[in-house]
């Protein structure tokens, strides 16, 4: 029997999964179900891995408000089923899962119940990588038992250097952190600054270093070998069918890398063939879309947005009709980012930086709308901005207010003992309620609602309509029936041929049969339609026709050419609005963005005004959520409100007129 030599032994190389949280955050919008998870769950957790990411992020968010789930449920009964594999979260600082700060005593709890339902490990960050932000967050972590994994947000500006990194990793460790992970939210590291990143961290930190990237760029599996050969001790990737674009990369191709090196990652590749396939036939029904998006995206060198914002971020530029600007919103990214001091691109901070540059380009004036977040930010209520805010900007913002030079979280009174003061006592039926209404009231509110409503008489969740909606686009168009024999006349030629819905597949289809004919026009009808192919180069009117005249079986073949008709145009679904005709001529105040209407800041809130008031330039009407900011509309003028012309919580379109006004 032999034994293996020093040099022959291979040294553990630990992998975490984030198919549970960021692949499909990255992926999927983050519409992974519950029942999804706990199909598979127990063939994850016996695979050998280091950590699941299975929670926090935008899970906690997107369970409330478009799956109508219970997020505290979920973590629970994932912990019944893995047994073997500790659970990880991604905790926002003193934003938790939230997209603001929140008191000390509202981390602390989050924290105990987190511990309490399951998370072993919490990758505690901050999206300026102020340490002031992470202190009671840390502090909570360690308190009540948790692994307290310390986080880099890594970004590219002429600010973020290796030393200032490396300063700020030291910063995190005497808070007491146990571990240190690089957070490459966009996938812009490159193995060369990788190999001296981890270098130096390794070298000056003295606690063990992880990496967490996305495949955006191309470069993050180069990047994770150079990151271990520098002394990495574990990195984080995804199921190979949750895995790419802008999700991590694949655990299977990483294992058959590192299988070749010094590295041993000890999975069992028979239970990731078995996960792989359960979510390669789960794709299909929980994508947004099926739509091809690129698997390398090198404008994210230049951009940076993150994985896990830029799906989202397609469909808010869809809802506000504006997709078509995504290529000047992604050049505007920068510019804000510019403006703003450099901030990486991670929630809260790529929310703000990317709903401020859609709202430039949408208003087409830099500025002209201002989130009440990027003022807060501008405040300093965020943090600590990488580079110092230019004063000029600051007053464009802010006026003469200015800004704070503290911890944001140091004067903000405790929040959880009068926390629902304003909710039905019924709606609450655990402390997590509580918690989770403090930090997403709407969302959470709506859920208590749903939860709260018998089974049998509960409306679809948002995300089942989402589905259904998506399932019309995809439906495939039918085939096109054979065509009957061709009546040969001399002239014109006869082809009756039924029409299906789908015109452009009709188009196809004909002009692949009469493909070598001399036609100066093809027209053919499907009920009151008529629709007219020219080939290219062709006039509209020829010295001479040959036509093929096209019909739907039950009706007769057409017997000469018809003038085309144009359709008339299908106006998009709008949202229900009130009449405007119901109140009195009058101006109104429209939606300056998509969103959901609010005419105050939250649940059991007073409104900023109501009808009959007379409210000067500049005063508060109403909030339009978008984006996860809200947009507080201000009057043009000074004026009384004479009616709303929607009601609170009704998702409205741009230009949507809101309220109706006359002028004072």
């Amino acid at each position: 029997m032999t034994t293996k030599t020093k040099t022959e032994e291979k040294i553990p190389l630990r992998i975490t999964d984030t198919t549970l949280r960021d692949a499909h955050q990255s992926l999927w919008a983050t519409r992974m179900r519950t029942e999804d998870i706990m199909r598979i769950v127990d063939v994850i957790d016996n695979a050998g891995y280091y950590s699941l990411e299975c929670w926090g992020g935008a899970t906690f968010d997107v369970c409330l408000r478009f799956l109508r789930e219970n997020p505290w449920e979920r973590l629970r009964m994932i912990k019944s089923k893995a047994k073997n594999t500790p659970l990880q979260m991604l905790l926002r600082g003193q934003n938790l899962v939230g997209y603001k700060n929140y008191a000390d005593d509202v981390v602390d709890r989050f924290v105990a119940l987190s511990c309490q339902n399951g998370i072993d490990i919490f990758r505690v960050f901050d999206a300026l990588n102020d340490t002031r932000n992470l202190e009671a967050a840390i502090k909570a972590v360690k308190k009540h038992g948790g692994h307290a994994q310390g986080t880099l947000c890594y970004t590219i500006s002429p600010v973020h250097t290796i030393e200032k990194f490396v300063k700020h990793a030291k910063d995190q460790v005497a808070l007491g952190v146990d571990s240190i992970v690089i957070k490459d939210m966009a996938g812009i590291l490159s193995p060369v600054h990788a190999e001296k990143l981890v270098g130096a961290l390794v070298k000056d930190v003295g606690v063990p270093i992880q990496v967490h990237s996305h495949a955006s760029s191309g470069m993050a599996m180069t990047m994770y070998t150079a990151a271990a050969y520098a002394g990495a001790g574990a990195i984080d990737c995804a199921i190979s069918s949750m895995a790419g674009t802008s999700s991590q990369p694949p655990v299977e191709t990483m294992v058959a890398i590192f299988a070749e090196s010094k590295f041993d990652t000890g999975l069992d590749l028979d239970a990731l063939g078995k996960i792989a396939k359960y979510f390669d036939e789960l794709a299909p029904k929980r994508r947004q879309n099926s739509s091809f998006q690129p698997y390398i995206d090198p404008g994210i060198l230049v951009h940076q947005i993150p994985g896990g914002m830029i799906s989202n971020f397609r469909s808010q530029l869809d809802q506000q009709k504006a997709l078509d600007k995504l290529p000047l919103v992604l050049d505007e990214v920068s510019r804000v980012r510019e403006d703003l001091g450099y901030p990486p691109l991670v929630t809260p901070t790529s929310q703000i930086v990317g709903t401020q540059a859609v709202m430039n380009i949408i208003a087409g004036e830099r500025y002209k709308m201002v989130p009440n977040e990027v003022k807060e930010y501008c405040r300093g209520m965020y943090g600590r901005s990488p580079a110092p805010i230019k004063p000029e900007f600051i007053k464009k913002i802010l006026g003469d207010e200015k800004p704070i030079d503290y911890r944001p979280a140091d004067k903000i009174a405790p929040m959880l003992p009068k926390a629902t003061d304003d909710v039905d006592p019924k709606f609450i039926e655990h402390e997590e309620d509580i918690v989770s209404y403090v930090m997403l009231p709407e969302p959470a509110l709506e859920y208590f609602k749903y939860r709260a409503t018998p089974v049998e008489q509960r409306p679809e969740t948002p995300a089942d309509l989402e589905l259904k909606k998506q399932e019309k686009k995809d439906v495939a168009p039918a085939p096109v029936p054979a065509a009957p024999a061709v009546d040969q006349d001399a002239t014109p030629a006869q082809t009756p041929v039924a029409v299906p819905g789908n015109f452009q597949s009709v188009a196809d289809e004909l002009l692949g049969k009469i493909e070598g004919l001399t036609l100066d026009e093809l027209i053919f009808r499907k009920g009151d339609f008529t629709i007219a192919v020219r080939p290219s180069g062709v006039p509209a009117v020829a010295a001479s026709h040959r036509t093929i005249h096209v019909s739907t079986p039950s009706a007769q073949p057409v017997a000469a050419p018809a003038p085309a008709k144009a359709a008339a145009p299908v106006a998009p679904a709008a949202a229900p609005v009130v009449p405007v005709a119901e109140v009195k001529p009058g101006k109104t105040i429209n939606a300056p963005i998509g969103g959901k209407f609010y005419t105050s800041a939250g649940p059991g809130k007073p409104k900023f005004c109501k009808e009959g008031d007379v409210v000067d330039t500049g005063g508060k009407v109403c909030i339009v959520e978008a984006m996860k900011l809200f947009n507080e509309i201000a009057t043009p003028t000074r004026c009384k409100i004479v009616k709303f012309l929607v009601p609170d919580g009704t998702t409205v379109e741009k230009d949507q007129p809101l309220v109706s006004i006359e002028e004072i």
